[in-house]
């Protein structure tokens, strides 16, 4: 495991601490499963993105409320499939 420069150590603790259970693990698994892979554009957007409301990116990825344009894209919609998170039993 390669160690995570600060800038995404701390988006990795703000994806983990939310508030709810259910945000920890949708914005945690998804940062966990695919920052790996992210451009400097991606992180920057996701970056933004976890400064909106947990009720807000939950229903933009449930697909419950319409997504803003700023944030419509690859991102948000890998984000949508859901099929990432994985939740201890």
């Amino acid at each position: 495991m390669t160690e995570l420069s600060p800038r995404l150590a701390r988006l990795k603790f703000r994806a983990w601490h939310r508030g709810t259970r259910e945000a920890d693990y949708m914005i945690g698994c998804f940062f966990d499963r695919f920052h790996a892979d992210w451009s400097e554009a991606d992180v920057d957007l996701f970056e933004k993105l976890i400064e909106e409301e947990d009720v807000d990116i939950m229903a933009w990825a449930l697909g419950t409320q319409s997504i803003p344009e700023e944030y419509r894209g690859p991102l948000v919609d890998r984000m949508m499939k859901l099929d990432y998170v994985e939740i201890p039993r």
